[in-house]
Parts: structure tokens; C-alpha cells; sequence
């Protein structure tokens, strides 16, 4: 793998050059390194079924101290897996799912 300056990077496959934007690559790393967690993989489990919570309805669901749960949900949210909207002195947590997919496109790409 080596970088471009085009930021691009340019794989080998076999014969075939695969080409992928340097700066999307970073970002689907940082959204699969928010989701390899055992208990992030449970929140986001949790909003899948739920559609939004707030970080009380999580902590109590999955029984952690709140700031646990605030920490891991700091981590999603910088990655982008999960979003939030305030509802006056509530925010609430949902999934990003057009994040999610586009990571899941660029994951597709790698693996092809």
C-alpha cells in the first residue's frame, strides 16, 4: 500500500491496481476500530432495536455507570456510527445508518 499525492492509496490485487481515497480509508478505520468493542457492539445493538435512547435509558439497559456509558458513546459518536438530537434538557442517541453504509460500501471494496 502506498500513498499518492493525490491522497490516494493504490493497492495491489494480482495484476489490477485498486485505488481508494486515502482520507475514506482513515475514516472507515476509525468507524471499525468504534465498533471492535464488546460493549459498543451491545449499544449499538441496543439503538438498532430501540431507535433512539438517551444515555440513562442506555446505562440502566445494559447496567453500567453512566459515565462508562458516556465514554463509549463519546467513541461512536466521533466515529460517526451513532448521531444525537437534543430535545430540550434530553439528547438522544440514534445510529448513523448512512455512516454506516458507506463504510459498509468502502469494507466491500477492500475485501473484493
Amino acid at each position: 500500500m502506498k500513498k499518492t499525492k493525490a491522497d490516494s492509496v493504490s493497492l495491489k490485487n494480482g495484476k489490477e491496481d485498486i485505488l481508494l481515497n486515502y482520507s475514506e480509508l482513515r475514516k472507515a478505520v476509525l468507524v471499525l476500530r468504534a465498533v471492535n468493542h464488546k460493549l459498543r457492539q451491545r449499544m449499538i445493538d441496543l439503538l438498532e432495536e430501540n431507535k433512539r435512547m438517551t444515555v440513562t435509558e442506555i446505562y440502566v439497559k445494559l447496567r453500567l455507570e453512566q459515565s462508562v456509558a458516556s465514554q463509549h458513546l463519546a467513541i461512536l459518536r466521533k466515529a460517526g456510527v451513532v448521531q444525537t438530537e437534543r430535545n430540550g434538557k434530553f439528547i438522544f442517541y440514534s445510529l448513523n445508518k448512512n455512516r454506516l453504509g458507506h463504510i459498509s460500501d468502502i469494507v466491500e471494496d477492500l475485501a473484493a
